[in-house]
């Protein structure tokens, strides 16, 4: 029987009827369609898929369990190193990664690996996995994880694992970083699926303390020196937005991305008046940025009312930084591109409220830096787009509270700390870091892919003193 060249397509809403909820878009594979979709893998003996996954996950291993029916099987196999699976089948780029060295896509498309990933994790929540609590020694050596995003969650589940006493400090009311603030309900569940997978590792005996801002609350030197710890991990993200720089930014109705998002991802302003955080979405909102935080951006002003909702992006189609998949639900759900076009000034009324995206047109030229061509401004092109709300998705960076506190921690230039690539190792004894904090904005799993590199570095640093500190006794 010859292997199908397409994917097993994802069942999804209806985009008209999704584009008024907050449910999630895909409702993920029934088991007749996962099993149809693991019997395409080739079960390759190299694995190609392997090295585009900055975990190591062993795909063709789990893949080979879901077809024979064995899920028990296969979510131990993906929970070997990577304790997020219900989230990365979700929002990883898969075809970046995993997906994109899959022998299948060279005629057709790949397995859906991250399809496949997301079904096992949620039947192994479904059915109510179990996990094993760890027994710590009465001399554990403990290590404070400063941020509960992705890099910190995978640095706590390994050390856990390992016997180590570990504490995780969040800035915010509820842990899970920019998995809880930055993802829309629509895309990621927080509830069903984040918060889950995060008291598994509660389960594990990783304590979490939330409300506590470290440079406020305790600094990185008072962690070392007065609270105990043998270790620090710094995986704070990239949480500081950016702003264009144009007049009028200061109106009413611009927001960050960062606020916009927060505002309804985790302080649920979608569900006013049941929860008392009110935000202004505006009938006609530009959404400026073409990422994933513009997608999410403009789909989600779309859900909280908007009549019309549009990115407004400097670049063409093809240099599109967002997910193809997010590009797509977008277009489905009725947004607006304007590509090659580039804001001037955001205008307003004499109350301070904005009425207007004033906008010139681009052309590419030749390729940047970045390997995309420039966009070039085309003279007297000048338009304004009729808007009452704009929202801001350019970028973010490091928030410089922590490393301005901690005495010793070397940061770049832009403001993220100075690390090791492969170990996390800072200009600080004891400190590492990992993330978008030292890497800048990235992926979901190539934070994790950082924290479990460190994990390990921080796992010899904390058995060299250990036995630096018995030697001496």
């Amino acid at each position: 029987m010859s292997l199908s060249l397409n994917k097993n397509p994802m069942p999804e809403q209806d985009p008209k009827v999704r584009a008024q909820n907050f449910a999630e878009v895909s409702l993920g594979y029934t088991e007749e369609l996962a099993k149809a979709e693991a019997g395409r893998c080739l079960q390759c003996k190299a694995a190609p898929c392997r090295k585009g996954c900055p975990v190591q996950v062993d795909i063709p291993a789990f893949i080979k369990e879901v077809k024979a029916g064995a899920m028990d099987s296969a979510i131990a196999k993906i929970k070997e190193v990577n304790c997020l699976p219900a989230v990365c089948g979700r929002v990883c780029p898969q075809e970046e990664q995993c997906e994109k060295y899959c022998v299948l896509a060279k005629k057709g498309e790949s397995v859906g690996i991250g399809r496949l990933e997301r079904y096992v994790a949620d039947t192994a929540r479904n059915k109510g996995e179990t996990v094993t609590v760890i027994q710590y020694t009465a001399n554990a050596q403990k290590v404070a994880v400063i941020g509960s995003g992705p890099a910190g969650l995978a640095v706590a589940g390994d050390l856990a694992k390992k016997g180590y006493k570990i504490t995780i400090f969040e800035a915010l009311h509820l842990p899970g970083g920019v998995l809880m603030y930055g993802i829309p309900e629509f895309r990621l569940p927080k509830d069903e699926v984040v918060q889950v997978e995060i008291n598994n590792l509660r389960k594990l005996g990783v304590e979490i303390v939330v409300n506590a801002v470290i440079g406020s609350t305790f600094t990185v030197d008072e962690l070392l020196e007065e609270e105990g710890f043998d270790a620090v991990f710094i995986g704070t993200g990239a949480g500081l937005p950016h702003f264009m720089g144009v007049p009028g930014e200061n109106l009413n109705g611009v927001y960050s991305a960062n606020e916009f998002l927060t505002r309804c991802n985790l302080m649920k302003a979608y569900r006013f008046p049941q929860c008392g955080t009110p935000i202004h979405a505006g009938k006609k909102v530009a959404v400026v940025g073409g990422g994933n935080v513009a997608m999410d951006g403009a789909r989600t002003a779309l859900r909280l009312g908007a009549e019309h909702s549009c990115i407004v992006y400097r670049r063409s189609e093809a240099e599109l930084p967002a997910r193809l998949e997010e590009i797509h639900h977008a277009k489905e759900e009725g947004i607006d591109f304007q590509f090659l076009t580039a804001p001037t000034a955001v205008l307003g009324n004499k109350d301070g409220w904005v009425t207007g995206l004033q906008c010139v047109r681009m052309e590419l030229g030749e390729p940047d830096a970045s390997g995309r061509r420039r966009p070039i401004e085309i003279p007297n092109s000048e338009f304004v787009l009729e808007i009452d709300t704009v929202i801001i998705a350019i970028g973010q960076g490091p928030n410089p509270l922590v490393q301005s506190t901690a005495k010793g921690l070397e940061t770049t230039r832009k403001g993220n700390i100075a690390a090791h690539e492969e170990t996390g190792e800072t200009s600080k004894p004891g400190v590492f870091a990992g993330g978008d904090i030292v890497t800048g904005a990235a992926t979901v799993i190539l934070a994790m892919g950082a924290g479990k590199k460190t994990a390990i570095a921080i796992d010899k640093y904390l058995q060299e003193k250990k036995a630096k500190s018995i030697k001496k006794t």
